[in-house]
């Protein structure tokens, strides 16, 4: 592909609740066996973008650690390659990352050195599959200054979490509101855009120069009637896990088998690093139902829809039910756990109960007495 991939994976927010004080929200568990960052390099990957950079900044040692090795998405190469950069104070900066805008102009070297025509700009915390190929044809065919990829959201979802678009009948992008208080389109940014390289080195160092520091606000908004903007809509599934309610309701949908098999049996395959597990053991007294359960999972108890990440131990008489329990957890005998997300490598005490409201998932977060010195 004629492109290079920049994916803004640096940044936080406050609506995941606890969840974000451990990670970044690129490397919120997925799935049972994923991270958000996986649907995005797969997609970057499976559209033959060869030379990929990620942006990191808040809480990165857990999305470094997954990124330790470039081969699980195919980027060992030889030529191009997947590429991490955290903020770094130099003789001519001494800021963190300000905003997404910022973020590239400080590894704006890397725009500089690279010889493709396009690039391919993404963020880590979508859940959907995309042939970017398809985006670029799009771009080329339309004669786009900037093409940004869009999605039709039901009237009920929450709207203005996103930026709404209004376009014209030739798609081209007439009105462009960040996180409206009041929304009055359906036709939200998914967060990724295609645009010239040079253009974009262009724009980023205007912005730099009159101090802006966000890629929406300061070029897509402002520019959006110097500049042809136009969206591509996309019908298929996506999501966004910036909101722990979001989160939830992203690995609740893959208890749904056609979104299930629309992501990992259909081509094309998301990729993930790989543990060396054992398979998940169900002993005599389980019993599991409509639940997705990972490798190196022990289950004495009841599971009922929910997902169980790797590494979880499920005590005798225990009952989970439509939660979410994140990577190497211990769960006590006679527990009961309903409407929640558990934080990974908690220590649930034996004889507890945690129980949410529906609509108003329950995080739990106990102290860990398994791994004190």
């Amino acid at each position: 592909m004629r492109a290079i991939g920049i994916v803004l994976a640096g940044g936080n927010s406050k609506r995941m609740r606890e969840l974000s004080n451990k990670r970044a929200i690129a490397a919120m568990p997925i799935a049972g066996s994923y991270r958000s960052i996986d649907f995005t390099l797969s997609n970057m990957s499976n559209s033959h973008v060869q030379k990929v950079a990620v942006l990191t900044q808040y809480n990165s040692r857990s999305l470094n650690e997954h990124l330790s090795s470039s081969k699980w998405w195919d980027f060992g190469r030889k030529q191009g390659g997947l590429f991490l950069f955290t903020p770094t104070i130099t003789v001519d900066n001494g800021f963190w990352y300000r905003g997404t805008a910022d973020a590239i102009y400080q590894n704006l070297n890397f725009l500089k050195n690279s010889h493709e025509p396009y690039v391919v700009i993404a963020s880590g915390d979508g859940i959907y599959k995309l042939d970017y190929n398809k985006v670029l044809e799009y771009h080329i065919a339309k004669k786009a200054d900037i093409t940004v990829v869009t999605k039709r959201l039901p009237s009920e979802d929450q709207n203005n979490r996103f930026g709404c678009i209004q376009i014209d009948e030739d798609n081209r992008i007439v009105e462009f509101e960040e996180k409206p208080l009041i929304p009055v389109s359906s036709l939200v940014s998914i967060g990724v855009y295609v645009i010239r390289r040079r253009q974009l080195i262009e724009l980023i160092e205007k912005a730099a120069l009159e101090e802006r520091h966000d890629f929406v606000s300061d070029i897509l908004i402002r520019y959006k009637s110097l500049k042809r903007i136009y969206s591509y809509e996309i019908d298929s599934y996506w999501s966004n896990i910036a909101c722990a309610d979001s989160y939830y309701k992203t690995n609740m949908d893959f208890l749904n088998i056609d979104i299930r098999d629309y992501f990992f049996k259909r081509y094309p395959d998301v990729y993930s690093k790989i543990d060396d597990l054992p398979p998940a053991k169900y002993n005599a007294s389980s019993v599991v139902k409509n639940s997705l359960v990972s490798s190196g999972c022990i289950i004495n108890g009841v599971v009922e829809n929910s997902v169980l990440f790797k590494k979880v131990y499920v005590g005798n008489n225990c009952t989970i039910k439509n939660s979410i329990v994140l990577n190497d957890v211990h769960i006590g005998d006679n527990t009961y756990i309903e409407n929640c997300i558990v934080e990974s490598r908690d220590t649930i005490q034996s004889n507890t109960t945690h129980i949410g409201e529906e609509g108003n998932v329950k995080i739990v977060i106990e102290k860990n007495d398994r791994y004190v010195l």
